[in-house]
C-alpha cells in the first residue's frame, strides 16, 4: 500500500512516516516502480510507534522499544527499565512545571494589574527582583 493509505492505517501523517523511515525506524520495501510498498506489518509498526510517542517516550527510547518488542528473547525487565526512567522524567518534568506555576502565581499576586508601569512579572524576568 502506499503512503497515503498507510498514513490513514496507522493514524500518522505521511510525512513521519517517511520521517521514521528516514531515520531508520521503519524500512517499507520499494516497489519495482520505487515507491514504497507498506505492508500490514509496517502498519503494526507504525501505530506501535504513534502509541509510544503518544506516552511521550523519545525517538531513541522507541528505536530501543521497538528493537525488544521484535526480540522474542527479551527480557522484561528491559522493557520495564525504559518505561520506569520515562516516568521519572515525567515526574521531573511536573516538579519544573509546578515550580513554573508557582513563582508565576507568586508574580501575577504581587503584580497591581493597573495603569502603573511598574511590574513585578516583567522586573522578575529581566533579573530585577530577587
Amino acid at each position: 500500500m502506499n503512503v497515503g493509505t498507510a498514513a490513514r492505517r496507522s493514524g500518522l501523517p505521511a510525512k513521519t512516516i517517511r520521517y521514521y523511515e528516514e531515520i531508520g525506524l521503519i524500512s517499507p520495501v520499494r516497489a519495482g516502480n520505487g515507491y514504497r510498498d507498506y505492508t500490514g506489518d509496517d502498519i503494526h509498526r507504525l501505530a506501535f510507534l504513534r502509541r509510544a510517542r503518544n506516552l511521550g517516550f523519545s525517538i531513541d527510547d522507541c528505536r530501543q522499544l521497538m528493537a525488544l518488542y521484535r526480540d522474542r528473547s527479551r527480557a522484561s525487565h528491559d522493557v520495564r527499565a525504559i518505561a520506569s526512567a520515562h516516568v521519572a522524567a515525567i515526574e521531573e518534568k511536573v516538579r519544573e512545571l509546578q515550580s513554573m506555576r508557582a513563582t508565576l502565581q507568586k508574580l501575577i499576586h504581587a503584580c497591581h494589574g493597573d495603569d502603573r508601569p511598574d511590574c513585578p512579572i516583567l522586573e522578575e524576568m529581566a533579573g530585577e527582583i530577587s
